[in-house]
């Protein structure tokens, strides 16, 4: 919260000085003042959802019923989960039109949405095209990546010609995109194109997740959400959020102060055969968190 205590008094500052210039229409200053004071966190607005690897031991359609229990309602989708329910195919661009009809009846019965999908490497243009396709039908924001190189400039302009943003994920070193640097010099020059925050895996390569975000401000299209037992160790175990070493009051209180509009995918790693408590126990700290915002 420190970090609100200039942008509120240089906000009390500018308050005082219109005060003075409009002396003579009293009606207008206090209408000002009230909406400032009724102005809410935009944290009351944030999608907390889950990346569906967290069940990926199960089928798709046991994935959203798990999904749906633990009380969210948004879902990053991961290409390659087989979907069950009596279909022989996987969630993906190769999905059949029945398995895509009955893919969408299924989040409808749930009363479930998918916001995003990854994370995907494609080889080739045309392959991105595809997930570009699939991203379309279902309504997604944007796709999680960790793209090649010399594929930015082309998928920065399916993604503008698509409506849809391409996220870059950072898992940790020596991934290409473990630091915030490598992650900016996609991004330059390529108005389609930012980040995935994985604040767990930045914390692993020894980085400051909150120092991270700074450095991408403004950039940043949705959350991995998970914590870790040890800072600095790529191989650090995954601990439930908000039960091991990262902040997350400061990484809350600092996507506030950025207007973060996103999507949080809560990520569990970890006791993959009973982690739906896990998930829910996040809901709760994640709620409970934003609500001081």
């Amino acid at each position: 919260m420190k970090k609100l205590t200039v942008p509120l008094l240089c906000l009390s500052g500018l308050m005082m000085l219109a005060s003075c210039g409009n002396q003579g229409s009293g009606n207008t200053q206090d209408s000002t003042a009230k909406k400032n004071d009724s102005t809410p966190s935009v944290a009351r607005d944030w999608k907390i959802g889950a990346q569906l690897w967290t069940f990926h031991y199960v089928s798709f359609d046991t994935a959203l019923a798990k999904a749906d229990s633990a009380g969210v309602k948004y879902l990053e989708a991961y290409p390659g989960q087989p979907l069950g329910a009596g279909m022989k195919g996987k969630f993906g661009p190769d999905m059949t039109p029945e398995e895509k009809a009955k893919v969408k009846q299924m989040l409808q019965s749930h009363g479930l949405s998918i916001v995003a999908m990854g994370v995907i490497t494609p080889k080739t243009i045309d392959e991105w095209k595809k997930f570009f396709d699939l991203a379309k039908e279902f309504g997604l924001s944007y796709i999680t990546s960790e793209p090649l190189k010399d594929q930015w400039g082309a998928i920065d302009s399916l993604a503008g010609a698509y409506g849809i943003k391409v996220a870059i994920h950072e898992h940790a070193r020596p991934n290409v995109y473990w630091h915030p640097d490598s992650v900016l010099a996609a991004i330059q020059g390529h108005p389609n194109i930012g980040a995935c925050a994985d604040v767990g895996h930045w914390a692993r390569s020894g980085l400051d997740p909150v120092e991270c975000l700074r450095k991408l401000e403004g950039h940043v299209y949705g959350v991995h959400l998970k914590d870790i037992d040890s800072v600095g160790n790529t191989k650090a175990g995954d601990m439930v959020v908000g039960t091991g070493k990262i902040n997350f009051p400061a990484i809350f209180s600092e996507l506030n102060r950025q207007k973060f509009t996103g999507m949080f995918s809560i990520e569990r790693e970890n006791n993959w055969y009973n982690n739906v408590p896990d998930v829910i126990t996040t809901v709760k700290y994640f709620k409970e968190q934003t609500s001081k915002l």
